[in-house]
């Protein structure tokens, strides 16, 4: 998995981005900082004023390095959440059973490997693809009846699902289960092959 935070490229092209732009020869730049070395100058200048200019240049200090450390707390993160959505990945794709993310017409959204497999196909393949058509008309019947009965309110259900036969195998049954997603806006199914 690919990470902008933590490759240095990208780390350097934003530091080139932000030093650019802090230090650009645009006219706004060129006032600005002129402005501000006007009146670090003149506070440090003045014997009343010096002191003052010292907290300020500490001032900036300290909010540089906090800047810093939260970056540095934010690449940190970042790397851990990479992690989880990795281990989460891997978790969901060697699954011993074929799970599928369906909208409420039955559209598969997502699969997993076991998923695709139990269809002989891939999971990019699916994505997009009715899920009936992957089922004999009695299994579409009852799968159909499920995902109603869960679009209501039913918050889970379970059935038999005949499956077609794929190669020349004979016709094939997983058991099904199904539960609303945690979104609310599709299904969760998993199929667990019978006999296999």
């Amino acid at each position: 998995m690919k990470t902008g935070m933590n490759n240095p490229a990208s780390e350097e092209e934003l530091r080139k981005r932000a030093v650019s732009r802090l230090t650009g020869d645009t006219e706004d730049n060129v006032k600005r900082s002129a402005a501000a070395l006007r009146v670090l100058y003149e506070l440090a200048a003045s014997p009343q004023t010096a002191v003052d200019a010292l907290a300020v240049l500490h001032e900036l200090q300290v909010h540089q390095v906090e800047l810093e450390l939260q970056a540095e707390e934010l690449r940190r993160l970042h790397s851990e959440a990479e992690a989880a959505l990795q281990r989460h990945t891997d978790l969901y794709d060697a699954a011993p059973v074929g799970l599928f993310t369906v909208d409420k017409d039955g559209i598969v959204q997502e699969t997993n490997v076991t998923g695709a497999t139990l269809f002989q196909s891939d999971p990019d393949a699916l994505q997009g693809q009715s899920l009936y058509r992957l089922l004999t008309p009695q299994g579409t019947g009852v799968l159909k009846s499920m995902l109603s009965e869960a679009a209501r309110g039913d918050r889970s259900g379970s059935c038999t699902l005949d499956l077609p036969s794929v190669g020349g195998t004979p016709g094939r049954q997983a058991h099904a289960a199904i539960s609303r997603d945690a979104a609310g806006t599709g299904f969760l199914l998993a199929f667990m092959p019978i006999g296999h």
